[in-house]
């Protein structure tokens, strides 16, 4: 299971529902992925933050136990040919997302979030929210 940004900084920052599919995922023995592209986002906000070693910590204690999918051609390809569709019929979303979903595409892997809005937008990816 690939997990977005937003799970990541909701289990970091405690949230219940976040936690608790954590715990389920561990516990069903899923494998817990990230993706290069996540990364990049959370370190963004950290260098934002008030406290950034603080926060570095938190994400650090984290991203320890999760492998990370890089972006790949395969997934560039597939992330490039869904930005272009949903441009064309006028409903994008933002260049992240969509590389994310591209990765998650490419492996055929479940994305893990809870910004379905955006997510639902991409054909054949599969999602679970918490």
């Amino acid at each position: 299971m690939i997990f977005d940004t937003c799970f990541i900084i909701d289990v970091m920052d405690g949230d219940e529902k976040a936690i608790s599919k954590l715990k389920d995922i561990v516990k069903r023995d899923i494998p817990q992925i990230t993706t290069a592209i996540s990364i990049f986002e959370i370190f963004s906000g950290m260098s934002r933050c008030n406290n950034p070693e603080n926060e570095k910590r938190k994400i650090i204690d984290v991203l320890e136990n999760l492998l990370i999918a890089d972006i790949d051609n395969e997934s560039a390809q597939k992330s490039g040919t869904i930005d272009g569709e949903l441009i064309k019929t006028g409903k994008p979303i933002g260049v992240q997302d969509i590389l994310i979903a591209g990765v998650a595409l490419k492996r055929k892997d479940t994305l893990l979030t809870r910004n379905i809005k955006d997510f639902e937008r991409i054909k054949n990816l599969k999602i679970e929210s918490y």
